[in-house]
């Protein structure tokens, strides 16, 4: 699909986070290619809504863990023009205490979030500066800033995403390309609700209350835009105060 307005692609755009991002930056202009691993359902389901609301949208699917395949995908798109903002929300959870761990949890759980950083990140940065504007978003976690019991693959993951996204922006910043990290803490959504309990939410977050997806997006809005051309490699924390 060949468009005029300005592209952003959001990997794991169909899920709570995800979805509201890709609802922010259609209100804001864009055509959004809303990302999905490999519910194509979901990820049209999210397209389609902002087609509704007369936004311009389109679903993919791949596996960001493969090198080869997010490698093509990304051809096939960037066939259709330069992909300006990239959002890369994917992640996974596979939790379970480090010394009970299995080796296979810690590398999906890596994958996805910083292998698959580099897969789908690398491939856009010469377009992007070729036009000497970009927009490079990571969304990260408290958990990368605080750690937590049980998540020392999901952690680290995010964590090193805070290492990439700064180094990042130092080589990127010449060609007007900005890299920053947005780390929500915990979020209302589908996952949230069986993992935090009203009372245990009020306990750890000092605001004493989840944050809403469309809170997180907001940010991401802002660090997509024009107004947000001088703010790279920063760490923004959508917590509540919890870091």
């Amino acid at each position: 699909m060949t468009s005029v307005l300005p592209r952003a692609l959001v990997t794991g755009g169909s899920g709570d986070i995800g979805g509201a991002i890709c609802a922010e930056l259609a209100c804001a202009g864009a055509h959004v290619i809303v990302h999905a691993h490999s519910g194509l359902d979901r990820a049209e389901s999210v397209a389609a809504t902002i087609r509704d609301r007369g936004g311009s949208a389109e679903a993919v699917a791949f596996d960001l863990c493969d090198a080869a395949a997010t490698r093509a995908a990304l051809d096939a798109l960037l066939a259709a023009g330069t992909i300006s903002t990239l959002v890369h929300n994917a992640g996974i959870h596979d939790d379970a205490p480090m010394a009970g761990m299995s080796e296979a949890q810690w590398h999906r759980v890596v994958d996805v979030s910083l292998h698959g950083f580099f897969h789908v990140t690398q491939p856009l940065l010469l377009p992007m500066a070729r036009q000497r504007r970009g927009r490079i978003i990571a969304i990260s976690s408290v958990a990368a800033r605080l750690g937590n019991r049980g998540q020392t693959n999901y952690a680290a993951a995010k964590a090193g995403l805070h290492g990439a996204v700064k180094s990042l922006a130092r080589e990127m910043a010449s060609r007007g390309i900005t890299a920053n990290v947005v780390a929500p803490g915990v979020i209302a959504g589908r996952l949230t609700e069986a993992a935090f309990p009203a009372e245990q939410i009020k306990q750890i977050v000092p605001m004493a209350r989840a944050g809403r997806p469309e809170e997180v997006a907001a940010v991401v809005g802002f660090l997509a835009g024009d107004a947000a051309s001088y703010v790279s490699g920063q760490i923004i924390g959508v917590d509540g105060a919890m870091s």
